[in-house]
C-alpha cells in the first residue's frame, strides 16, 4: 500500500515536466497523510485540454457514499480489481489522475516493530503516481473532492520491505492516463522497475503524522542504499 509520501519540489520546476494551469501555494510537504490536501494533476474534457493543479482530499469518497468518513479507508486502489471494484471502477473509466510525489514511505516488518523506508528516485525527482478522483456532494451541500493512489505489486527491488508499492507512471504515459475519453489499459498499471528507484531506512520521525519536516528524509547510515541491493 501507499499510507504517506512526499512532495517537496517547488512549483516552477514541477512546471518545467508538466503542462499545467493554476499556481496554488504549495508549501513543502514531508508526511502527505491519509484526509490531507494534496496536489494532483487533472485534465478537462475533451481530449488535449491542458491539464490543472489542483488540491484534492486524500482519500477517495465515491458519490453513492452516506457520509465522507469512507475516504480514509479509500486511500489505495489496487491496480489488480480497481476496474471492478464499486468504489472505484467509474473514476478508473472517466476520473484519471496524476498524484505527485518525489518520496513515498513504507514500513518493513522487523523484531521489536516496524522499521521505516523512504523510497524515492535518484536525486530526490518528482514523479507521478496513477490517481483516481471524486466529487462527492453532502446531503448539507457540502462539495469534497477526494482522491485515490492506485497500487500495484512490489518490484523485486523492494518487495524485501513491502508487497505492494504505488504506481510511478513513466513520462511516455503521462498523457495516455489523464486522458478519460481513451479507455485505461490495466497494463499500464505495473511496478517501476527503473534502476534510478532506492530505498533506504529512516527514523521514525516519519511515524508521527504531525512530523512534517525534513528530519522525516534523515537516513539511518551515512548513505542511502541503492533499492536493488535491498
Amino acid at each position: 500500500m501507499c499510507g504517506r509520501y512526499s512532495f517537496t519540489t517547488p512549483l516552477e520546476a514541477i512546471r518545467r515536466l508538466f503542462r499545467f494551469q493554476g499556481s496554488p501555494n504549495l508549501a513543502p510537504r514531508y508526511n502527505i497523510a491519509p484526509t490531507q490536501q494534496a496536489p494532483v494533476l487533472r485534465r478537462p474534457t475533451p481530449a488535449g485540454g491542458i491539464a490543472t493543479l489542483d488540491l484534492l482530499r486524500w482519500g477517495l469518497v465515491p458519490g453513492w457514499a452516506k457520509d465522507h468518513s469512507i475516504g480514509a479507508r479509500m486511500i489505495n486502489a489496487r491496480a489488480e480489481s480497481v476496474a471492478d471494484k464499486p468504489a472505484f471502477r467509474a473514476a478508473f473509466r472517466r476520473r484519471r489522475c496524476l498524484v505527485l510525489s518525489d518520496g513515498f514511505y513504507e514500513w518493513q516488518a522487523v523484531d521489536g516493530g516496524k522499521q521505516p523506508y523512504r523510497v524515492a528516485l535518484a536525486g530526490d525527482a518528482p514523479f507521478a503516481m496513477a490517481g483516481l478522483w471524486e466529487t462527492w456532494h453532502s446531503p448539507q451541500g457540502e462539495t469534497i473532492e477526494t482522491f485515490a493512489i492506485v497500487t500495484t505489486a512490489a518490484s523485486a527491488a523492494i518487495r524485501a520491505i513491502h508487497e505492494r508499492m504505488p504506481v510511478i507512471l513513466p513520462t511516455a504515459l503521462h498523457d495516455a492516463w489523464l486522458d478519460v475519453e481513451r479507455p485505461a489499459d490495466g497494463a499500464w498499471l505495473r511496478p517501476y522497475t527503473g534502476s534510478d528507484l532506492r530505498a533506504y531506512p529512516i527514523g521514525r520521525h516519519v511515524n508521527a503524522v504531525r512530523n512534517d519536516d525534513p528530519t522525516c528524509w534523515v537516513p539511518l547510515a551515512a548513505e542511502p542504499r541503492q533499492a536493488s541491493l535491498l
